[in-house]
C-alpha cells in the first residue's frame, strides 16, 4: 500500500503523537529542556496550553462521533448489513482459540470486545452481541500478533510458506498496511509496538534470529535497523519496547535478556551476564520482561518465582545493564508479567493475579477465579478513577481500595475471562478446547453442532446463537471421533483407548451398558446405520467393530449389543460406510484401508463375537485409496464413489464393485482427503471436500472439468474433519491440532458462476491440453484419431477408405500410448468397460466406439494429473535398487527382468522381448538370443530413462538415503 493511502487512514492524534528523530515524543519532553521557540511569556505559556487542551479535546470528540471504539452502541466495527455473497465459500465463524497466543482488551465499557487468534484468522470478537469479525488473509497459522497502545492499530503475522504481517485498522477491520517477506530468513516469532504505535518491532524465528524495526507510516517495506542475534543467547521469544524511549527495546529467550539500542539507522545490542551462580541460588527458566516505566530499570520474570531486576551500571552507559537483584516474589512459576498504570503485574501456574507498587510491595491479588496456568492479561482502555467503592481492598495496612482498570485474562486450559474490578464479578467469555479436536459432527435435524478435543471436552451448540446447549467433561479420556445417529436420538463417541460411548443426544448421558471396551487401539472412525440400529467403528488396529441395538428380553427397552470385531485391513482404514441392499432396507457395512481393499460385511451372518465377511475387493493398482462415500441418483445405477492419492475419482457399481468410471479430481496440491454429499441439494447435487489444509465444493455430476470445483484454505496446518449442516447451508472443519472449527457458509450460485468461467462443452477440457485446441497436443490427437482408422481398416487394402468420426474402441489402447500415455492392462480394461457398458442400463446395448469428444475427456480423466516426475522415477529406483560400485542407487539386469517378469501385472517371456525390441532398438532375432548384450549390467535411474525409454536425462537425483528392498 502506498504511503499516501497510509496518511489518509492514521488519525489526527497519531500524527502528533509521532517520535522525533531522538526518540522523544512529540513535544512533551522538549518543553522541559527549554528548546529554541518556546514562548517567555508564561501567559503566553498557559495560552498555548489551553489551546492544546482545545485541540486535543476537539480530537477526541471527532473520534468519539467518527470511532466505532468510542461509541459503539452494539458492535466495535459498524454493523454488518445482510449482502450477496460472491465467494462460494465464505468463512462465517471460527470456534476456537490459538490458547499459545495473548488474548488483548479491545474494548470492555459499553461493549465486551476482545481480540484473539484462531488458525490462520484473527478474530475480534464482541461477547455483548455474540458476533465477530475475521482478520482475513494469512496463508500459514497465525504465529504471533499485538495491539497499540490506543488500541487503534492491530498486527498478525503467521508462519506459513510465505509469511506476511499485516497491520490493522481495529476501527474498520480493514487491513492497512502488508508487509511481504519481511523476515527472509523464517517467520515471525514475536511483535511489539512502541508506545506512540511510530515503530513496530518484529522478531524472527529463523536461524539466525534477527530484529526488524520498522517505521511502519513512512517506509513500510524497508526497516529501519537489523541486529541479527548470536545464536548462542538462545531462542528468543519475547520483546518490548521501553514506554519512556522508544529507542530501546528488550528480548529474552529462556536462558538470556538482550537489550537494544538505536542509533541512526544502527540497532545494537547487549547481553548481559546472568547465571545461577550470579546469585548463588536458582534463577530459574525465564519468561516475559519488562521495563520499568521510570525507563531506566527492567525486570524478568522466571519459572521458580523470581524476579531478576536489571539496572544501568553506569549513567553514561547506554546498554550496559546488568542483573543487579534476584528478587523470590513465590514459590510457582511466573508466566505473565505486566504492567498497568503504576502497578507491576504477574500471573502465574496456579491461575493467580498479584499487583505490586514499584517497589515491589504486594498490593492485592486475585486467588479465586478458579484458573489454571495464566497465558496473558490485558487491561482496559479506560482509566480507572482515584478512588472508588467496591473494589477490593489493598494489603496496606490501610486497607484503602484498591483501584484498578477491569482486565481480560487467558489461560492456557484456552479459557478467557474478563474481571471487572469494580465489583470484582469474573466473567467468562470463551472457554474452548486446548487439545488437538478431531472429533466434529452436525445433527441430522437441527442447528447443532457437536465438537469434541483431547482434553476430554464434548460440547454440543447451536451454532446459530452459539448457545452451549450441553457438554461433558471425560477427565481421562481422548475424544477423537463422533456421530449422530440418522434420526438424531444418539451421540455416539470414539476414544483414544479403544473406548466407544453411546449417549442421549440431549443431555450426553449415558448408562453403563451403552459404554464398550472391545479394542486397546484408538477409534479412528464411527458410524450409524440408516435405520440407526447398527453401529460399527473402525480402529488404528485396522479392525473394525460392529454393535447392534436390540430389545433386552422382557422389556420394551433397548439395548446395544456387542456383534463381533474383525481385523479386515492390513493397513490403516480410511472409510466406514453404512448403506442398504438394492431392492431392500437392509443396512450394509463396507470399510476401505490403504492396502486397497474394498471389505463388505455380512451383517445378517454375524453373531455374537463373530463379525462376518462377505466380500473382499482390490480396488486400485497403484494408487491409495483415501475416501469413499454413495453417490447420489444420478442415473439408474447406483454407485460408490471413491477418491484416491492420485487425484483420481471413481465409480465403482454398488452391486458388482467393478470400476464403471475415472475421473480427475480435485487437484489442489493434495488429494481430497474425506467428502460428503451436501445435505438438502438436488438436480444438480454438490460435493463437499477436503485436502490436506483446504475444504472445497465439487458439482456433480462428475465429468473431468476442472472449473466445476473450488477450494479455499481453511487449517494450513492440516484440516482433520469436514461435517455439512443439515440443510446444506454450512460447511464446518476442524483443524486438529490448532484446537480450531470453523463454520463456512455456502453460496452455490457463486460456485455455478465460477464453473461458467471455464466455458461451456468441450472448453475445458482443451484448456487441459498443452496449448489447448490450437496446440501441438490436439493436432496430434486428431491426427493419431484419424490414422487409427485407416490402420483398422487395413494399411496396405485397395479398397475405398471410410472416413468417419468415431474409432473402434479396440483401437483405444493405441491412441493412448501415441501420446505418450502408457496405462497398464488392468487400466486399459478399466476404460473399455467405461466406454462399453455407457450406455448399457439406459439401452441394453454395448458401445463399441468411440468419437473424438468421447476420447478427449478419456484421456484427460484417465492420464496422471501431474504426469510422471523426474523426482517419482528416481523414487522407484530407490526403493528397487542396490548399491552399485558407484555408490549409486541401480538395479542388476538379471533382478529388473524378474520385477517385470513377476511383480505387478506379470509380463511372459515374449512380451517382454516384444516391448525391448523398439525400444533398445535392436532386431527382435537378437534380443531372443541374448538380452544380456543390449542390457547393461547395472541399470540405473539415468539409464533407464535416456537409454531404455528414450526421455531427458534425469540428472538431478537423490543419493542421500540408502534404498530399501
Amino acid at each position: 500500500m502506498s504511503d499516501s493511502g497510509t496518511e489518509e487512514l492514521i488519525p489526527s492524534t497519531f500524527k502528533e503523537q509521532n517520535v522525533d528523530d531522538n526518540g522523544d515524543e512529540g513535544g512533551s519532553h522538549r518543553s522541559s529542556d527549554g528548546d529554541e521557540g518556546l514562548k517567555s511569556s508564561s501567559e503566553e505559556e498557559e495560552e498555548g496550553e489551553e489551546e492544546e487542551e482545545e485541540k486535543h479535546a476537539d480530537v477526541e470528540r471527532d473520534e468519539a462521533t467518527s470511532s466505532q471504539v468510542f461509541t459503539a452502541a452494539d458492535t466495535l466495527l459498524p454493523k454488518k448489513e445482510p449482502s450477496m455473497r460472491t465467494h462460494a465459500l465464505s468463512l462465517d465463524w471460527s470456534f476456537g482459540i490459538n490458547y499459545a497466543l495473548p488474548v488483548f482488551n479491545l474494548q470492555d465499557s459499553d461493549q465486551l470486545v476482545v481480540l484473539y487468534a484462531g488458525a490462520h484468522v484473527g478474530v475480534i470478537y464482541n461477547h455483548t452481541s455474540t458476533s465477530q469479525h475475521l482478520l482475513q488473509g494469512h496463508g500459514g497459522p497465525i504465529s504471533c500478533l499485538c495491539m497499540s497502545e490506543d488500541r487503534r492499530w492491530l498486527v498478525t503475522a503467521d508462519n506459513g510458506q510465505d509469511p506476511l504481517l499485516i497491520i490493522w485498522d481495529s476501527y474498520t477491520g480493514i487491513p492497512v498496511h502488508t508487509l511481504f517477506d519481511c523476515h527472509s530468513e523464517g517467520s515471525i516469532i514475536a511483535l511489539a509496538f512502541s508506545k506512540d504505535a511510530k515503530y513496530l518491532a518484529t522478531l524472527g524465528a529463523g536461524d539466525p534470529q534477527c530484529v526488524r524495526i520498522w517505521d511502519w507510516t513512512n517506509e513500510p517495506d524497508i526497516p529501519l535497523c537489523v541486529a541479527e542475534l548470536n545464536p548462542e543467547h538462545g531462542f528468543q521469544n519475547y520483546i518490548i519496547f521501553n514506554p519512556s524511549d522508544s529507542t530501546e527495546l528488550l528480548s529474552n529467550s529462556e536462558s538470556q535478556v538482550l537489550f537494544y539500542k538505536m542509533t541512526e539507522g544502527n540497532l545494537e545490542y547487549f547481553a548481559p551476564y546472568l547465571h545461577d551462580k550470579s546469585f548463588n541460588k536458582s534463577v530459574g527458566r525465564l519468561c516475559q520482561s519488562l521495563f520499568h516505566w521510570q525507563g531506566k530499570q527492567a525486570l524478568t520474570a522466571t519459572s521458580a518465582g523470581n524476579l531478576v531486576l536489571w539496572d544501568v551500571a553506569e549513567e553514561e552507559a547506554a546498554l550496559g545493564r546488568g542483573a543487579v537483584k534476584l528478587l523470590p516474589l513465590q514459590k510457582e512459576a511466573i508466566t505473565v508479567l505486566t504492567t498497568t498504570d503504576r502497578w507491576i503485574v504477574t500471573g502465574d501456574v496456579l491461575g493467580h493475579i498479584k499487583f505490586y507498587d514499584e517497589n515491589l510491595h504486594l498490593m492485592s491479588w486475585y486467588d479465586e477465579l478458579s484458573l489454571d496456568a495464566i497465558a496473558s492479561i490485558s487491561f482496559s482502555k479506560d482509566t480507572a478513577p482515584e478512588t472508588g467503592q467496591d473494589y477490593p481492598k489493598s494489603c496496606t495496612l490501610e486497607g484503602q481500595p484498591f483501584v484498578i482498570r477491569s482486565f481480560v485474562v487467558s489461560t492456557v486450559s484456552a479459557t478467557v475471562v474478563h474481571v471487572k474490578t469494580q465489583g470484582g464479578v469474573p466473567q467468562t467469555l470463551l472457554r474452548e478446547h486446548s487439545a488437538p479436536l478431531h472429533a466434529l459432527a452436525c445433527h441430522p435435524r437441527w442447528p447443532i453442532l457437536a465438537m469434541g478435543s483431547h482434553s476430554g471436552i464434548l460440547k454440543v451448540c447451536d451454532y446459530n446463537t452459539k448457545l452451549t446447549l450441553a457438554s461433558r467433561v471425560y477427565e481421562s479420556e481422548k475424544i477423537q471421533c463422533l456421530t449422530f445417529d440418522p434420526q438424531g436420538l444418539y451421540v455416539a463417541v470414539g476414544f483414544a483407548s479403544g473406548a466407544v460411548h453411546v449417549l442421549d443426544a440431549c443431555s450426553l448421558h449415558s448408562d453403563t451398558e451403552d459404554c464398550f471396551h472391545f479394542s486397546d487401539d484408538s477409534i479412528t472412525h464411527i458410524t450409524f446405520s440408516m435405520d440407526s440400529m447398527y453401529l460399527a467403528t473402525g480402529d488404528t488396529g485396522k479392525a473394525v467393530t460392529v454393535f447392534h441395538l436390540q430389545s433386552t428380553p422382557g422389556s420394551r427397552t433397548q439395548r446395544w449389543q456387542y456383534v463381533g470385531r474383525h481385523r479386515s485391513h492390513y493397513k490403516p482404514i480410511r472409510e466406514l460406510l453404512f448403506g442398504v441392499h438394492l431392492d431392500s432396507t437392509r443396512p450394509r457395512l463396507l470399510s476401505l484401508g490403504m492396502d486397497r481393499r474394498l471389505v463388505e460385511y455380512d451383517l445378517d451372518r454375524s453373531t455374537e463375537q463373530q463379525l462376518v465377511l462377505l466380500s473382499t475387493e482390490c480396488v486400485e493398482q497403484s494408487a491409495v485409496p483415501q475416501c469413499m462415500t454413495w453417490y447420489p441418483p444420478l442415473t439408474t445405477e447406483h454407485f460408490l464413489l471413491t477418491a484416491s492419492d492420485q487425484h483420481k475419482m471413481k465409480l465403482l457399481n454398488s452391486t458388482t464393485n467393478m470400476c464403471r468410471k475415472t475421473l480427475l479430481g480435485p487437484t489442489y496440491e493434495s488429494p481430497v482427503q474425506k467428502m460428503v454429499v451436501l445435505p438438502g441439494s438436488k438436480d444438480p447435487y454438490y460435493l463437499a471436500f477436503i485436502t490436506k489444509d483446504k475444504v472445497g465444493l465439487q458439482i456433480l455430476p462428475l465429468d473431468g472439468n476442472p472449473y466445476k470445483s473450488i477450494a479455499v484454505i481453511c487449517h494450513p496446518g492440516g484440516v482433520s474433519q469436514l461435517a455439512c449442516s443439515f440443510d446444506g447451508r454450512f460447511v464446518f472443519t476442524s483443524g486438529g491440532a490448532d484446537c480450531t472449527v470453523l463454520r463456512w457458509e455456502i453460496n452455490l450460485d457463486g460456485l455455478q458462476a465460477a464453473a461458467s468461467l471455464g466455458g461451456s462443452h468441450l472448453d475445458p477440457f482443451y484448456a487441459l491440453l498443452e496449448g489447448g485446441r490450437g496446440g501441438t497436443v490436439y493436432r496430434e490427437m486428431e491426427d493419431f484419431f484419424y490414422y487409427c482408422q485407416l490402420r483398422h481398416q487395413g494399411i496396405d487394402s485397395m479398397e475405398t477408405w471410410q472416413v468417419s468420426s468415431c474409432v473402434p474402441l479396440t483401437e483405444v489402447p493405441f491412441l493412448m500410448r501415441a501420446l505418450g500415455f502408457f496405462p497398464t492392462e488392468q487400466e486399459l480394461e478399466d476404460m473399455q468397460n467405461e466406454v462399453k457398458f455407457s450406455k448399457y442400463a439406459e439401452t441394453g446395448k454395448y458401445v463399441t466406439d468411440v468419437d473424438l469428444a468421447e476420447f478427449l475427456k478419456l484421456y484427460i480423466n484417465h492420464r496422471p494429473a501431474f504426469g510422471i516426475s523426474r523426482e517419482e522415477l528416481a523414487e522407484s529406483f530407490r526403493v528397487l535398487s542396490v548399491w552399485d560400485g558407484t555408490g549409486l542407487p541401480a538395479i542388476p539386469r538379471g533382478q529388473l527382468l524378474e520385477l517385470l517378469q513377476a511383480r505387478g501385472e506379470h509380463m511372459r517371456e515374449d512380451e517382454v522381448v516384444e516391448c525391448l525390441t523398439p525400444a533398445l532398438g535392436a532386431s527382435e532375432k537378437h534380443i531372443q538370443y541374448s538380452l544380456d548384450c543390449v542390457i547393461p549390467d547395472w541399470i540405473s535411474a539415468e539409464t533407464f530413462a535416456s537409454h531404455i525409454l528414450g526421455f531427458p536425462l534425469c540428472t538431478e537425483t537423490s543419493h542421500t538415503s540408502s534404498p530399501s528392498v
